[in-house]
């Protein structure tokens, strides 16, 4: 089944709980959560302190993005505060697979995150171990992007390759994602849809969700 994950980073901070649960009641599978340490994106967000708060607000699984460099040293933190899903990117560790398991073997998800400029290549050796890969479709630092129409093609061509290898890992997507462009990306494959502006600076967010719900609530076939 498709997912719907409301990104944080575009939420009003001083009522972040609130967001939490409006988009929950509208339907909504996860909570991104974007985690930037203003080294690997010149940008600082969130830390563990949001993820164990919000681990109290909301039933909802959270998906954590580590833009972060070594995030060797900020795994446990994440894993202790509650979070459901983690992902970072290759190249900022200096051993993914040991990464990896570090957040598998905690009973969690654990997942890769690509920039537009990362080829999937970088996931050779690493797919079969992937819960879920994470193309981004902007380059990380700030929301509001425009999407990047290019991804399309990675998205299809990392489809083919799941499809080949029997790999069991979703395809997440974020950065630039509406109501406008959602069908087409999970025809493409996505399956997994991070979405900040385009829910949080509607006015009604849930509404927003419920409509991207509908857009793609049917089953993928893989």
């Amino acid at each position: 089944m498709n997912m719907i994950a409301p990104s944080l980073l575009s939420a009003d901070v001083v009522r972040i709980a609130e967001a939490v649960r409006v988009v929950e009641r509208a339907g909504a599978d996860l909570v991104h959560v974007d985690v930037m340490d203003g080294h690997y994106v010149p940008n600082l967000t969130f830390g563990p302190g949001l993820v164990k708060a919000l681990k109290k607000e909301t039933r909802l699984p959270l998906d954590v993005h580590l833009m972060v460099d070594s995030p060797a040293e900020v795994i446990p933190w994440f894993l202790e505060a509650g979070a459901d899903w983690i992902s970072f990117h290759p190249e900022a560790s200096a051993h993914p697979h040991r990464d990896l398991g570090l957040v598998k073997s905690a009973g969690r998800k654990a997942g890769l995150a690509l920039n537009p400029g990362t080829p999937l290549g970088i996931l050779e050796e690493l797919l079969a171990d992937l819960d879920f890969v994470l193309l981004m479709c902007v380059n990380p630092g700030r929301g509001s992007q425009p999407f990047i129409e290019a991804s399309r093609g990675k998205i299809r061509r990392l489809r083919r390759w799941i499809r080949e290898t029997g790999a069991p890992a979703l395809i997440e997507i974020d950065g630039g994602v509406s109501a406008a462009n959602i069908a087409a990306l999970a025809e493409d494959g996505a399956q997994v849809f991070v979405a900040g502006h385009a829910v949080f600076n509607h006015p009604d967010p849930g509404q927003a969700v419920a409509q991207m719900r509908d857009l793609v609530g049917r089953p993928v076939d893989r």
